[in-house]
């Protein structure tokens, strides 16, 4: 049978079963069965017992829920509080003022969370009561929020880097470390725009209070626990005295610490915490696990090497794919979240990014960053569906209002390309 019929065939099962609401990981299963049992004539059971205890099973995994417990711990105790407290006295002096508290929040909060809805939500809920209180502009806040809780999955570490490097095969301690000049960039240009925005128009960020140096220094205290959560994690991967198994391990021993000594974690809280763990690390293992045997069925199809050897044909130099995939996850990002578009995708472009010449490690970031587009993209942009919870705002005007920070993801994406140095410059650095 042709290679156009099969790969139509296996789209319209998993459009049929998207659409028919069936979970995004039991789709795939299915997909990957109907796969095998059209066009193979064989039951896959034994390759799936296989596929099911080599995901699950792996030390590798074994990071993601800590991360994501790391993560939930944070976000139920005093230390996101803490946060607005100790950058406020830092950012009064800039354009924009406390509008950089959420891009700074975010990026520290990112750095320990992991997660791009927790981060959006956790300074969201911390900062905009006080930037509205103070008349700050609704669009430069909301927006500013919406863009810099992306960060969440840019800056290490980070869940879509772990799903990606389990999947992809790429160390994920090089993508922790390859993801950092790429977050600070990114943020920088958050930055730089609302300090153009407030130059033409001081009035979206009308002044506020002044603070003396006593006052910066005495609030350095309240971020301590973050930035050491962040040595900790982070030095060790990139230090080589830790795998990020043994990182995650660290941070949640780190954020609990920090957690109780602030007294703000109580019995309650915490097994609010363990249940939110449990939950998302169930939903992604099982993503991943489906997309893994919807992998297998197709490459068995031989399905991703007829598509490179399609593309192949085309001529297409290494810039022009790059435009076309990034129209693809565009597309793809008003439908799917993130952890489905990696799984579903990375079978087919994979292959076709390694035939161009691009490092895996490098596609992971570029990857991330595309997600980071979804996030902010409707009718299925997470992070405007958490601001949307915060406040009494339409999803669409969110999305109208989050517009320039998803140019600004954009242009990063076409500087990393150019200089694909800035996300592998750390990796090669590393010890190991």
């Amino acid at each position: 049978m042709s290679f156009s019929i099969i790969s139509l065939t296996l789209l319209g099962f998993l459009i049929f079963f998207l659409g028919s609401t069936v979970w995004v990981g039991i789709s795939l299963f299915l997909v990957g069965i109907a796969g095998f049992v059209f066009f193979t004539g064989s039951p896959p059971f034994a390759i799936l017992s296989n596929i099911l205890w080599n995901n699950t099973a792996s030390s590798t995994m074994m990071a993601l829920p800590l991360f994501i417990f790391m993560g939930e711990i944070l976000f139920r105790s005093k230390i996101s509080e803490n946060l607005f407290k100790g950058l406020s006295p830092w950012m009064s002096y800039l354009p924009g003022r406390l509008i950089h508290v959420n891009i700074v929040a975010c990026s520290l909060f990112a750095a320990v969370s992991g997660s791009s809805a927790a981060t959006t939500a956790t300074v969201g809920k911390i900062t905009l009561p006080e930037l509205f209180k103070r008349k700050y502009d609704k669009s430069l806040c909301l927006g500013s929020l919406a863009g810099a809780g992306t960060l969440g999955f840019l800056i290490p570490p980070s869940m879509m880097m772990l799903v990606y490097g389990i999947v992809a095969e790429v160390s994920i301690g090089k993508l922790f470390i390859a993801g950092i000049i790429p977050g600070m960039i990114l943020a920088a240009a958050f930055s730089g725009y609302t300090m153009v925005r407030c130059i033409i128009n001081p009035q979206l960020a009308p002044p506020g209070e002044s603070y003396t140096w006593n006052e910066r220094i005495k609030s350095i205290p309240l971020l301590l626990p973050v930035i050491l959560l962040i040595v900790m994690v982070l030095g060790s991967i990139y230090a080589g005295w830790a795998t990020p198994t043994e990182a995650a391990s660290v941070g949640v021993l780190g954020s609990l610490f920090f957690a109780i000594i602030s007294r703000s974690l109580d019995k309650d809280a915490f097994w609010e915490a363990v249940s939110g763990a449990i939950k998302t690390s169930s939903m992604i293992m099982l993503i991943v696990v489906g997309a893994s045997f919807l992998s297998v069925s197709v490459g068995y199809l031989g399905i991703p090497s007829k598509l490179t050897e399609f593309i192949g044909t085309l001529a297409l130099s290494k810039y022009q794919l790059i435009v076309i995939l990034s129209i693809m996850y565009i597309i793809l990002g008003c439908m799917l979240d993130g952890f489905s578009m990696i799984v579903m995708s990375l079978p087919l472009a994979l292959p076709l990014i390694t035939a161009a010449g691009f490092d895996p490690l490098w596609f992971g970031i570029y990857l991330v960053i595309m997600i980071e587009v979804a996030q902010i993209t409707p009718p299925v942009g997470f992070n405007l569906f958490v601001i949307n919870g915060l406040v009494d705002e339409d999803v669409f005007r969110i999305a109208l209002y989050a517009l320039p920070s998803f140019l600004i993801i954009l242009l990063v994406v076409v500087v990393i390309t150019i200089y694909p140095e800035l996300v592998l410059k750390l990796p090669n650095l590393m010890i190991r």
